[in-house]
């Protein structure tokens, strides 16, 4: 192998080294890359960042369907409720059920009808289930007023 070293004068002396000399080996450190050692210490932080990329990316997908849920359960009680109001009339019994179909899935809603202190005026409240979901939680309430 060879060495280039400065003389005394500024041109370059090129001259051979010997095979496993010490400044072969000093060379060698110099020009070398990563260890082992810190190639897996960076390949495991990239793992670890990769699981909390993935992991981010299925709360997000979670997420984004609930909303989705919940956007098309407060449709489902805007409708009952518009519905209700169009008629002129609420519910004869204070109460009233139903099913609707609606973005692919089947919702159940429950109408009550309460009266006010307001004379001729009438609290309208709608809640929606979730018909695929049998835990009972409201997947949306809507009230609104209806005058009489």
């Amino acid at each position: 192998m060879w060495r280039r070293t400065r003389a005394s004068n500024p041109s370059v002396k090129v001259e051979r080294v010997a095979k496993g000399s010490r400044a072969r080996r000093s060379m060698r450190q110099r020009c070398g890359g990563f260890t082992l050692l810190e190639v897996l210490v960076a390949l495991l932080l990239l793992a670890l960042a990769m699981v909390a990329l993935v992991r981010a990316a299925g709360l997000e997908a979670r997420a984004l369907s609930q909303l989705q849920d919940a956007t098309v359960a407060q449709w489902v009680a805007s409708n009952v409720l518009a519905e209700t109001r169009l008629t002129g009339r609420p519910p004869a019994q204070g109460r009233a059920e139903g099913q609707v179909d609606m973005a692919g899935r089947s919702w159940r809603w429950q109408l009550d009808a309460k009266a006010t202190d307001e004379p001729g005026l009438v609290r309208l409240d709608v809640r929606v289930y979730d018909r695929a979901v049998s835990d009972g939680s409201t997947a949306s309430s809507l009230t609104g007023f209806m005058q009489l």
